[in-house]
C-alpha cells in the first residue's frame, strides 16, 4: 500500500497545508492523536493583542477527550502589548476540519497574524466581534 503523499510534489504538499494556532488542548498529545490520528510538530509562536481567559466546557465528548472541564478561550482585548503564548502547527485541510468538529460552538475559527508575521487559523471566542 503506498502513502497518501505518494506522488505528490512538496510544492503541492505546501499548498494544501494550512497553519493552526493552538494555545489550549489542541497542543495535548491525547488530543492530537483523538482529532488528527497522528503527533503535530509545531513551533512557538504568539498571538498579539489577544487574553486569555477559561471556558467551562460542557459537551461530555470533547471533556473525555480533553480531560478536562475547562479549556482556554482567547478574546481581542484591543491592547497591543497584550498577548497570548502557544504553538502554530500545520496540518492538511481535512484535518482542520476535524479540527471545527472537535471544538464547541463557543468558539469561532478566525484567521490571525501572528508575532511571526506568519497567517494562521485561530479558535477564538464566538461571541467576539470578527476581527478585520
Amino acid at each position: 500500500m503506498t502513502s497518501p503523499k505518494a506522488g505528490r510534489t512538496e510544492a503541492a504538499d505546501t499548498a494544501t497545508t494550512e497553519r493552526l494556532f493552538s494555545y489550549g488542548t489542541l497542543q495535548l498529545q491525547s488530543v492530537q492523536l483523538a482529532t488528527f490520528g497522528r503527533k503535530l510538530a509545531g513551533q512557538l509562536d504568539r498571538l498579539p493583542g489577544y487574553r486569555l481567559e477559561q471556558l467551562e466546557i460542557k459537551d461530555a465528548a470533547v471533556v473525555a477527550t480533553s480531560g478536562k472541564t475547562h479549556h482556554p478561550i482567547v478574546a481581542p482585548s484591543g491592547v497591543p502589548q497584550d498577548g497570548v503564548d502557544g504553538a502554530v502547527f500545520a496540518v492538511t485541510p481535512a484535518e482542520l476540519a476535524h479540527a471545527d468538529a472537535y471544538e464547541v460552538a463557543d468558539y469561532r475559527r478566525e484567521r490571525v497574524t501572528l508575532a511571526s508575521g506568519l497567517q494562521a487559523w485561530a479558535y477564538v471566542d464566538a461571541r467576539s466581534a470578527p476581527a478585520g
